[in-house]
This record gives C-alpha cells, structure tokens and sequence, in this order.
C-alpha cells in the first residue's frame, strides 16, 4: 500500500541564547527558549518502489548536498526501527537556510514523524531522543513539539540541546524577521564565541532557571541575550543593521536567533507587526511576518 504524508515544517527563534564555555569534549551547552513560529517548510513523505534503505530527495527552493538532514533522519529511522522501505521525500523551502531558524532540524523532525505514521512504529518520546541524537540538537525540540503532524511549541532547552522542557506558547507575540542574506556556518560562529568571551564568560542575560519567568513578562520588559550577537554583527555588519531597523520599527525585543544570521523583532500586537513589515519589506528582500491565526 502506498502512502503520502504531509507535514508542514516551522522554523524557530531563540528567545535568548546562552552558550556556555566549550567542554572538554569540544561541545558547549546552550540555555534557551526555542519558539516556533508560523513560517514553514513543506515536507511530504511518500512510500515508492526502489532499493530497500533509500530515501530520495527532492528539494523546491535550493540545491541540497546528497547527505543532509532529511537522508540522516531516515537513515537514523531506520537503523533503530529495522524498517528499511524506500521512500521519496519532497521539501519545498519557505525558510531560509543558515538563518538559525532551524529549517533542516525541523525537516528532519517531519519526516521522522511521517515515517512513525506510515510505518505505525509508535515511537515514544525516549524513542524519538535516541533517533534525534544521531540527526542534529535542535531536532529533539521539533520532535517534542509534534502532536499527531502539527508541530507548535514553545520549551526550556538546555545541555547539548537535548533536554527539552516544554512550556505553555504564548500566542500574544507577533514576530517580524528578517533574515540578510548571510549563509553563517555554525563552525565558525561558534569559534567566533569563544574568541570574543575568552579569557571570562560573563553573562548579562537570564539563566536557565529564569527563562520562563522572563518569557511570560511583556515584551518590554524582557532581558533576553544571545552569545552569538555581539561577534556575529561585528563579523558581519548587515546583522547588526537589520538589528538596527527593527529597533527603529519600536519593536518591543529585537533579537538574533540562534547562530545567525536572521533576526527577528516582538510585537505585542498584530497591527505593529503588520505596519512594521510594511516599512522592512521595503529595504530587504526576505522580510517575514509571521503572525499566529
């Protein structure tokens, strides 16, 4: 029987972004808020004839490397399953790539969850952990964040990426990003990090503990920080320029996500989301408001 299984896949800002001293084992733990946001990658999963083990892909929006996160999910599906059917994976992007947005993460995550559907593997929540971890961090939040194929949430992340609590999404917040045009290699940002807080890693923002309790205060009054900002914009100026523009938009917290290089402002309505928009689209070409119906 052949099966075809459509997810829409959201991207996500960091409501902040902590990034702690690397660790013996060349790693850094991160403390964050993920919140996904109406903007979407479309991913459908369908069952086709071919060689046993083979996921093909075919990606709208961009050329894809023939190893990459959607081949590693099914790869990782299928090691931990036994499970091994060919299957034919089509992305249409709508998020840009290496914005932080985390637009592979959350492909991978889909098509993770069509295959639990068309398969019936049932995979519980520690299941779907030990198939994250052989995909990439930010795909256990994804992953958490599934109910049946919609994927909306709001969590507490912290380790690796891989501890994952889930908080109540507020759907008062209406995001205006904006993403300028700059590939950011995760690689490197993070080597950024460590040259501009070494020798001392201070931190100004919230902790972990404190997270929540910044998220449900108005916007206003928020005191999120992310790491990568400050090495980041100077590395690359549009950054710190797109940063500039939404400030000037009155943009309750305006922020980066995630490694770069897209940023985002808060709005507490819909009607300044809207008008702030209006007056970005006008200067750069990948403008989004994404706004919770």
């Amino acid at each position: 029987m052949s099966y075809d299984i459509h997810v829409l896949a959201p991207a996500k800002v960091n409501l902040g972004l902590r990034v702690l001293p690397v660790r013996a084992d060349g790693y850094h733990e991160i403390e964050s808020i993920f919140q996904t946001i109406p903007l979407y990658d479309s991913v459908s999963v369908q069952t086709t004839d071919g060689r046993l083990g083979t996921c093909t892909v075919e990606c709208i929006g961009m050329n894809l490397p023939e190893q990459n996160t959607v081949t590693i999910a099914y790869d990782a599906f299928c090691k931990f399953t036994g499970f091994d059917e060919p299957v034919h994976v089509c992305v249409e992007k709508g998020i840009p790539s290496g914005a932080g947005l985390g637009g592979g993460s959350s492909d991978a995550a889909a098509v993770i969850t069509a295959l639990d559907v068309i398969f019936s593997t049932h995979l519980s929540a520690s299941d779907k952990k030990l198939i994250a971890a052989s995909v990439g961090s930010d795909v256990f939040f994804f992953l958490n964040s599934y109910s049946g194929t919609v994927c909306s949430g709001c969590a507490v992340v912290t380790g690796r990426g891989e501890e994952v609590v889930a908080i109540p999404s507020r759907k008062d917040l209406f995001f205006v990003v904006i993403w300028p045009e700059i590939h950011s290699s995760t690689r490197e940002a993070y080597s950024l990090v460590d040259a501009w807080y070494a020798p001392r890693w201070e931190w100004t923002g919230p902790f972990a503990t404190e997270l929540e309790t910044v998220y449900n205060k108005p916007v206003c009054a928020w005191r999120f920080v992310n790491s990568f900002t400050a090495p980041l914009s100077v590395r690359f100026p549009r950054i710190g320029q797109a940063l500039q523009d939404l400030r000037r938009t009155g943009a309750g917290s305006v922020l980066m996500t995630g490694s770069g290089s897209a940023v985002f402002g808060v709005f507490d309505t819909s009607a300044c989301a809207d008008d702030a928009f209006l007056k970005l689209r006008e200067k750069w070409k990948y403008c989004f408001n994404c706004t919770f119906s």
